[in-house]
C-alpha cells in the first residue's frame, strides 16, 4: 500500500487524483471504489469538468480513502475541508453502509479553491501533479516560488501567473496578517476588508483606459 498524504486545504477529488497518479491509475478508475450518486460538476458551456468539483463522502466511503491513502481518518479530517461534510442523500438509508460520494461544486461545501503551486506540491508530496485547495483569495500568492494561484472554476488552461516582476504583490501579501489583525481589532471581519480592497481595485480596472489590449 503506497501512502499518499493530503495536503493542507485540499479538494477530497485532487487527493483521489494524487492517489490514482501513484497507482499509475487515472482518477477515473479509482472513482469506482465508490457509488457515485450524480456526475461530476462540468462548466457552463459544454465543456471539460470543472477543476473545483468535490467529492463528497459517507461514513463507509470515508473508511475507504483513508485506507487508499494509508493515513489515518483523523489526519484526512484535518486536511480536508469536505472530508466529515454529511450529504443525507448518501449518509443516511438502507445503504448508508456503501462506500459512496456525492459531486459537488467547492464553492457550495466549504469555500473558492484554487490551484495548487506544483513547485510546493512536488516539495511536499514527491509529486509533480495538479492539486486543488480551498484557499481564501487574500492567501492566493505563492511567496516561496512567487506565483499567483488563480480560481480553480474557470474554463482556462493556466493554474498560475508569474509574479517575479511584481514585488508589490509579494509585499502586499506578507503585510495581510498585520492587516487582518488590525481588522480583528476593530470589529471588522477580514473578509470584508479584502473585499472592499477588490472591488477599488476591479473598478479602477474597469476604468483604465485601453486594458482590453493588455496581455500577460
Amino acid at each position: 500500500m503506497l501512502r499518499t498524504v493530503p495536503l493542507a486545504g485540499e479538494l477530497t477529488a485532487s487527493l483521489i487524483s494524487r492517489v490514482g497518479a501513484r497507482y499509475g491509475l487515472e482518477a477515473s478508475s479509482v472513482l469506482r471504489l465508490w457509488t457515485c450518486r450524480n456526475s461530476p460538476v462540468r462548466h457552463d458551456d459544454g465543456g471539460g469538468v470543472r477543476a473545483d468539483a468535490v467529492v463528497v463522502l459517507n461514513g463507509a466511503g470515508r473508511g475507504v480513502l483513508a485506507e487508499l491513502c494509508g493515513v489515518g481518518s483523523e489526519v484526512l479530517a484535518r486536511a480536508l475541508p469536505a472530508f466529515t461534510v454529511d450529504d443525507p442523500k448518501i449518509s443516511t438509508g438502507r445503504e448508508a453502509g456503501v462506500a459512496q460520494a456525492r459531486w459537488r461544486v467547492a464553492g457550495t461545501v466549504a469555500g473558492p479553491a484554487a490551484y495548487g503551486c506544483r513547485l510546493c506540491t512536488a516539495r511536499r508530496t514527491g509529486q509533480s501533479l495538479r492539486a486543488v485547495r480551498y484557499v481564501p483569495r487574500w492567501q492566493r500568492a505563492c511567496l516561496r516560488h512567487g506565483r499567483w494561484l488563480l480560481d480553480a472554476d474557470a474554463d482556462q488552461p493556466l493554474e498560475h501567473l508569474e509574479l517575479r516582476r511584481l514585488p508589490e504583490v509579494v509585499t502586499a501579501q506578507r503585510r495581510w496578517p498585520g492587516v487582518a489583525r488590525r481588522a480583528v481589532r476593530a470589529g471588522v471581519e477580514p473578509e470584508q476588508v479584502f473585499t472592499l480592497a477588490h472591488a477599488v481595485v476591479a473598478r479602477w480596472w474597469e476604468q483604465a483606459l485601453y486594458w482590453g489590449q493588455e496581455e500577460i
